[in-house]
Order: structure tokens, then sequence, then C-alpha cells
């Protein structure tokens, strides 16, 4: 029998057994579909953890109260205050004999603000900051003009809305919000005498959008003088952070050392397990999102692999009911001249083609819906790329047409094994 009669018998025998060879395939469908989805959704993820960065930028640093190993975040990312960085931090790293690959330095604390304007109230986030801001940070500005040196050295009550908050305060109105004055109040200053008034700032200008950035929407917050947002809103005298903008990315690691020197020797600390702060980069940042969703996505492909060992396994036991059930016709096919390896080949091939069907209905399922979730995470928000590796395909090809051979090999030898007579008297 030669192979093209070998292929039509297969597929006559396979169409004979519709229901069966659809529930035999459905493992091998799973499996494969569920390798092409986790790896694109892998490299979406991937996409979007670069796009983050790159829209941060690359050259930036990020100094944070707190010690930490160089696989965990600093203290406070747990809520815990820690008031090592003072504002006399930030000046001292912005001088260029001390860190000569700095071009900014903008010092930041953070929270949460009640803003009103007439009888409108929203909740939003505020942003304190200084004069190296607008230079260490990649924005434009829709309307007005960001703080200006002298208002933010000065302390004057002036502040520059995010397009969401501006939006949702002024949209309606028809009112330039340039000009306008807004309260802002924070209830995490219990003892200010704002808190029930709200401080009264004017609004310089209006950011334009500018998206999310790990998974932070900047439009839908506040910026205002450093002094306002330390004193007045949370009551402190310290920094939750300090931006470093460095000239070039090569640099990055001088500057870390710079850094580093430069605060070891304002807080007086001399061995290195006293260091109370902690100098990041966004390299670190993807490194570490990066082996997160790397292993993330190595956990899920192992539990698809168990999808297609169970498709396997119907395939052998399908394959080893198809055996006894023609158990005659191999018998008839042997008593005419059929061989071993003819007999071994044709049972074979209708595991391969079962496991082959399956692979490529696997593909197309897996793209189809890798290619919907992508949709999905743009329209919330998300820079999320549609990405279909090649190995992927070539894998769960090859993977779909292994199951096939290794399941079906021995319902095929066991077939071939057959005594023409004794199959013949078979009932």
């Amino acid at each position: 029998m030669n192979f093209i009669s070998t292929i039509r018998m297969t597929i006559k025998n396979l169409l004979a057994r519709k229901g069966r060879s659809f529930l035999t395939m459905l493992g091998i469908v799973i499996g494969v579909a569920g390798v092409i989805i986790i790896i694109s959704l892998g490299a979406g993820a991937q996409s979007l953890v670069l796009g983050q960065v790159n829209k941060l930028g690359t050259n930036l640093l990020s100094v944070q109260p707190g010690k930490s190993d160089t696989s965990g975040p600093p203290a406070q990312a747990f809520g815990v205050v820690i008031t090592s960085l003072v504002n006399s931090d930030a000046e001292a790293l912005r001088n260029p004999s001390q860190v000569p690959h700095a071009i900014a330095i903008n010092a930041i604390v953070r929270g949460t603000v009640t803003v009103t304007w007439q009888n409108k109230t929203i909740d939003t986030n505020f942003l304190g900051t200084d004069s190296g801001y607008e230079d260490g940070v990649e924005f434009t500005m829709r309307e007005g003009q960001f703080m200006d040196k002298a208002s933010i050295d000065s302390g004057a009550n002036v502040v520059v809305l995010g397009s969401t908050v501006a939006d949702l305060l002024f949209r309606d109105s028809g009112v330039n919000p340039v000009g306008q004055v807004i309260k802002v109040k924070s209830s995490a200053n219990s003892n200010s005498k704002n808190v029930s008034l709200g401080v009264p700032l004017r609004v310089t200008g209006v950011i334009s959008p500018r998206g999310s950035a790990f998974f932070q929407d900047q439009d839908d917050q506040v910026f205002l003088p450093l002094s306002i947002g330390q004193w007045q809103l949370l009551g402190i005298h310290h920094l939750q952070m300090i931006g470093v903008k460095v000239d070039s990315s090569s640099n990055i690691e001088r500057t870390i050392e710079d850094i580093t020197r430069v605060l070891k020797q304002r807080h007086h600390i001399l061995n290195i397990d006293d260091i109370d702060f902690t100098v990041r980069n966004q390299a670190t940042a993807v490194v570490i999102l990066t082996t997160i969703t790397n292993a993330l996505s190595l956990f899920l492909t192992s539990m698809t692999v168990i999808a297609l060992i169970v498709g396997g396994i119907g395939i052998l036991n399908i394959m080893l009911v198809t055996v006894a059930e023609r158990t005659r016709e191999i018998g008839l096919r042997k008593a005419v001249g059929a061989t071993n390896k003819e007999i071994m080949k044709q049972f074979l091939m209708e595991a391969g083609t079962l496991t082959s069907i399956g692979g490529i209905i696997g593909i197309i399922a897996g793209i189809i819906i890798s290619y919907l979730m992508a949709m999905l995470m743009q329209y919330i928000g998300y820079d999320w790329n549609f990405v279909i590796s090649p190995l992927s395909v070539a894998l769960a090809i090859g993977v779909s047409i292994l199951t096939g051979i290794i399941f079906g090999l021995y319902p095929s030898f066991k077939a071939s094994r057959l005594n023409p007579i004794d199959a013949l008297r078979y009932e």
C-alpha cells in the first residue's frame, strides 16, 4: 500500500468515528492553544514593562529611604515610615562636583488629597516637588506653564493639574483652568489647621495626557511645591524619594556610586550594613519584572503540558480501543499480504493525523484568543502588544506531532504484531 492510499484510509477511518475523533483531539487542542496563549501573554507583558520604562526614561534613578537587598523593595514599600532622606540630601546631590553626570535632581513627596473647585469635589493624588522636576521628567504642557523656580522655592500657593483632574473639574464648565483657585486638603496631617478648610492654590497650567506608567495613572494627580506637600498636607520634614536624571545610560552605574558615596558621607555611614537608603534604576525594574513574567510563563506552560499528556493518554486509549475493534480487519489485511510495517504505519499515521489536526486547531484558537486578549488590554488602556512568536508556533506543532508519535507507537506496534489467524477468529 502506497503513502497516498494510507492517507486516504486514515482519513476514512477517522471520519467514520467523528465524535470519538473530536473528543480525542480536544486535549491536544487545549494544550497547544494554551502554549500559544501563554507565550503570547508573556511577550505582551514584557512589551508592557519595556513600554512603561521607555515612557519614564531609561536614564532615570530613584533614591528611596530605607535599605533593601538587590531583589526586594525598600522597607517603606511595605508601609514602614522611614525618614532618612531630607531636603538637604537632594541639595547635596545637585553639586556637580559630587555627582557630575546628574543633569536633574528633584525631591518628591506623595499623598492623596481632596480637591475642590466651586461645587465640584474629587479625590486624587498629589506630588509635591521642587524645581528639578521639570528638567528631570519628560512632559508637555496642554495649557499654561509648570510652576517656575521662584514659586517652588518660595512655597507659593500654586498648582499644576494632570489632564484627568482638569477635565473632571473644568470640562463641563467651559472655564479655562489656568488662573482658577482650587482648594486641596489631606487627612494625612490631622494636626494641620488647613485640614478642614483646605489649602487654596492657583492653577498655573495643565499637563498634556501621559497615560499610565507602572500601573499608575500619571494624569490623575496634581503637582504642587514641595514645602506645601511636606508641611501643610503631610506634616512631615523628610522626603519620600529623590529622582535623578543621568546624562547618559552609560553613566548609570557611575552615578549610582557617586550618589551612594555622597549620602554615606552625609549620613555618617561607615558600615555597609547601616545604609539607610536605596538607589534603583529602571533597568533593575526591567530585570525584576522580566524575571517574574518569565517564571510565571514557565509555570503556566508546564501546566499546559499536563493537558497535552492528558490528550496523549486519550489518544493511547482510543487507539487501543480502535485496534481491538478492527482486529478482524487487521487479520484480513495481513492475510492478503499486508506487512507488519504497513499495519504499524497505518495506525501510527492515524494517531499522528489526530494530533496534527488538533495541533492546527489549537494554534488557530490560541492565536485568536491571544489577539482578543491583547485587544482587551489595549482597550483598558495598557500598551500591550499582540505578539505571536514563530518559536511558539513551531513548538506547538512539534509537541503535537511528538505526542501523536509517542502515544500512538504502542497501539500501532500491538496492531502490527497480531497473528492473522487469531485476528480472523476474533469476535
